[in-house]
């Protein structure tokens, strides 16, 4: 990127095309910082987008390196001007941020920030973002700030092409996780059914060995041959299947994201409403990871599936040196006893021997008429 100016219509025709041709939302929001601090000729340009619990989801900056940003420490929290740009949804155009009665310092590392552009990013009513940029290269008036009122209105037309491919990316990253989704759970199926086919055949292939292996041993020689290739067969889908079916967004993203994503993705497909909060859950050994997201999966299913509930709450709190999982719904209900004496389970066999695996334990509290809850806990490491 050039380290001078640009102006003028091909400046920003430029800016507003870059920004279109991405689809990713993180390649979007560095996009947007890198072409709003070289339009406005600023030292530093950021992009928050914040999340439900007073932090960010996102923070992208440009005009800062790799390592300044590792020794600057933790995302910032939604307080001081970041957090009236939010509340507000106001333009802020300051001489010198420092000695606004709002600024709240920063960290050690942290550049020193003197005049101070900033305004949200909006889509409709919802403020889905915070840009802002620092410190104008340019000779400042006595006194004054920097960055003009031509600057804020330019900043202003960039942020609102900004909502327009920030929600395009989200839209299109929403629909690639419904598709990937659809896609796991159809594979599944097919992998089941074919697996069940493989068993059934081996087994009848098995029974006929044994009745030939003392008239024809032949024959029964024959069936058992049979026999090794269809297990062998069997074991091949079965290993297709944990290839295909781990969930590789636990290794990338770790567990509270993981979570957060697959449930915003059921909140948008399902009528019901369903929610998320996670609270200082550190890593943990990978089994016991894999075991809270496929209970809370199976849960899930089942509540929105079959119970009929408005909403359904996902929890992941830290416990000691673990974790605990809790779903709740307000769905129909059901009698967990009445379920266990008519042989049926509803997935709470599959849920009791993931807890149980990863060393941890399973509770089910459910009502006709009232909800369940469902609660697992792990250890940790």
């Amino acid at each position: 990127m050039s380290h001078g100016p640009r102006s003028g219509l091909a400046a920003v025709s430029s800016a507003l095309l870059a920004m279109s041709r991405h689809l990713e939302v993180r390649d979007v929001l560095k996009t947007i910082v890198a072409s709003a601090r070289e339009l406005l000729d600023a030292q530093y340009a950021a992009l928050g987008v914040p999340d439900d619990h007073g932090g960010f989801a996102q923070f992208v900056v440009d005009g800062v390196s790799e390592e300044q940003w590792k020794a600057i420490g933790p995302l910032p929290r939604q307080h001081g001007i970041l957090a009236a740009m939010l509340r507000e949804a106001r333009a802020e155009r300051l001489a010198d941020v420092r000695k606004d009665p709002r600024f709240e310092g920063w960290p050690k590392a942290h550049p020193d920030l003197v005049d101070f552009l900033g305004l949200p990013i909006r889509d409709g009513d919802e403020v889905i973002g915070a840009l802002f940029l620092a410190n104008k290269n340019c000779e400042r008036p006595e006194g004054g700030c920097g960055f003009t009122e031509d600057d804020e209105e330019l900043l202003g037309i960039l942020a609102q092409h900004a909502a327009i491919a920030l929600t395009n990316a989200r839209l299109y990253e929403r629909s690639r996780e419904l598709t990937i989704a659809e896609e796991r759970s159809r594979l599944a199926h097919e992998l089941h059914d074919a697996v069940s086919q493989k068993l059934f055949s081996l087994r009848l292939t098995a029974q006929a060995a044994a009745r030939l292996v003392d008239r024809d041993p032949s024959r029964a020689k024959g069936e058992l041959q049979q026999v090794a290739a269809l297990a062998a067969e069997a074991a091949d889908e079965l290993r297709a299947a944990v290839v295909e079916l781990r969930p590789a967004a636990l290794d990338e993203d770790g567990l509270v994201a993981t979570l957060r994503t697959q449930i915003q993705v059921l909140d948008r497909a399902h009528s019901a409403r369903v929610t998320f909060a996670g609270h200082g859950v550190k890593a943990l050994p990978a089994s016991q990871e894999e075991a809270l997201l496929r209970v809370a999966q199976e849960a899930l299913h089942n509540a929105l599936r079959h119970s009929g509930a408005d909403h359904v709450d996902v929890t992941l709190d830290r416990r000691g040196g673990g974790a605990v999982l809790r779903i709740t719904d307000d769905g129909s209900g059901f009698d967990p006893q009445a379920v266990r004496r008519a042989g049926r389970h509803l997935g709470l066999v599959s849920m009791r021997d993931r807890a149980s695996g990863a060393g941890g334990s399973l509770t089910v509290e459910s009502v006709p008429g009232k909800g369940t809850v469902i609660e697992m806990e792990v250890p940790g490491g």
